[in-house]
């Protein structure tokens, strides 16, 4: 099934674009994807999600992809939580959220926060308030590691990837990889979005306040019904966490997907697309 690109206006008015796809009478699943991916990361279920009879959308955030860089350079969850209502707004529609950490923690500050009742349901894929320092380190290393530098080819960015995913199949420089990489005028390849992304990410870690102010609050005013995906071999939420979290959310639905890491859509998209498809019929 084909989809259309559609351009949104975020918050004041920064440039989200998006991939939509699926009938128009079908209940809407906004799909938000983790930091440092695209849009690319939802290919496939988006499709699924369109063949299933919703109207799927995926989108670039803030300062990734297609999507409008930042003007200032600064990156808040607020500020990505915030542009996802305005994309609800102008699809007219209480969206299902499904959002991949980031993307994941984006849609809890944007319903527990900054506007109750804006979303019809919350899907978490791998990420909660509290994770895993450790696992954290490993995945703002990998995005810093090469944000300068950049790689000589779509190859050797390949061989990155495969080595952070070591249980994933290794893929090679794919035409869809292409589309996680900017081409720059010196020849070199650099991943498709904002290097003052990571910045700001670091920034607030060495503060000490990476962790976002008011989530339990956050999560105790949560009304809709809630999703949790964990991939079972992830290494940033624990099984600990998720049992905290499933502990501060009452009648929330969890879905554990074995042979999966944190990156649980890549590495199982076919037992994903079965878990969120699952929960939203019976929503």
């Amino acid at each position: 099934m084909s989809h259309k690109r559609i351009v949104f206006s975020g918050l004041n008015g920064i440039e989200i674009v998006g991939h939509i796809a699926g009938p128009d009478t079908g209940a809407t699943v906004l799909l938000a994807h983790g930091g440092g991916q695209t849009k690319r990361a939802w290919a496939k279920t988006l499709e699924q999600l369109a063949t299933a009879g919703y109207r799927a959308v995926a989108v670039d955030l803030r300062g990734h992809g297609e999507s409008q860089w930042a003007p200032d350079g600064t990156y808040e969850t607020a500020h990505f939580a915030a542009d996802l209502l305005c994309v609800a707004d102008q699809l007219k529609a209480r969206p299902h959220l499904v959002g991949a950490s980031l993307g994941g923690l984006s849609g809890l500050v944007a319903e527990g926060k900054l506007r109750p009742g804006s979303l019809a349901s919350l899907t978490l894929v791998d990420i909660a308030p509290n994770v895993a320092p450790a696992g954290v380190e490993r995945v703002v290393g990998f995005m810093q590691k090469h944000v300068e530098a950049g790689f000589a080819s779509p190859e050797e960015a390949a061989e990155v990837i495969a080595a952070y995913t070591p249980n994933r199949a290794k893929r090679g420089a794919s035409d869809g990889l292409k589309h996680y990489l900017r081409l720059g005028d010196d020849g070199r390849y650099r991943w498709h979005w904002d290097p003052a992304f990571i910045a700001s990410v670091q920034a607030r870690r060495s503060r000490g306040d990476d962790r976002e102010a008011g989530m339990d609050e956050a999560v105790a005013s949560l009304r809709l019904p809630v999703h949790l995906v964990r991939g079972a071999s992830s290494d940033l939420l624990t099984q600990e966490a998720a049992e905290a979290f499933k502990k501060q959310v009452p009648g929330l639905v969890y879905s554990d997907i074995a042979g999966a890491g944190h990156m649980v859509v890549g590495d199982r998209n076919d037992a994903f697309a079965g878990a969120i498809l699952g929960f939203l019929d019976q929503q």
